[in-house]
């Protein structure tokens, strides 16, 4: 688990999970993904805590898709986590989620999400739309060296 990470998936439907990673697949960008399915385990993975102890936390992912409706630890909650330590303050979250609350896009966004995406519906559309996040977050996006 101490090889270079690229996408950490944290996705509690596994129906979305599958598309999302066969989506990332035809477009050869899943080599190094890693999926979890709470946020409990989310945050135990980014900061070596509990099953991932033995993981090198310097090993960092280069983009973070996390839904916020998860069982144990919210979305919300993994991402103001993520932004109050130095350690991964500066790891790209695009929050993937079915919902449209205003309230849920302002609080994302005061907690430093980088982009919030409504999961589209249909697969044709839902499949685009993790292609193109995808390469832009992997490919075109540059992110500070740190």
């Amino acid at each position: 688990m101490n090889d270079p990470i690229e996408i950490l998936l944290v996705e509690d439907n596994s129906s979305d999970a599958k598309l999302t990673i066969r989506a990332l697949k035809e477009k050869n960008l899943c080599n190094n993904l890693v999926h979890l399915t709470d946020g409990v385990q989310a945050l135990d993975f980014l900061f070596g805590r509990g099953t991932y102890a033995d993981r090198q936390i310097e090993n960092k992912p280069k983009i973070i898709l996390l839904d916020l409706n998860m069982p144990k630890v919210g979305g919300l909650e993994v991402l103001k986590e993520i932004r109050s330590d130095h350690k991964t303050q500066f790891i790209p979250v695009v929050v993937m989620t079915s919902s449209r609350e205003e309230r849920d896009i302002i609080e994302s966004y005061k907690l430093g999400v980088n982009s919030y995406i409504v999961k589209p519906v249909g697969f044709d559309n839902f499949f685009k739309a993790v292609s193109e996040l995808g390469l832009y977050w992997l490919l075109l996006n540059q992110p500070p060296k740190l």
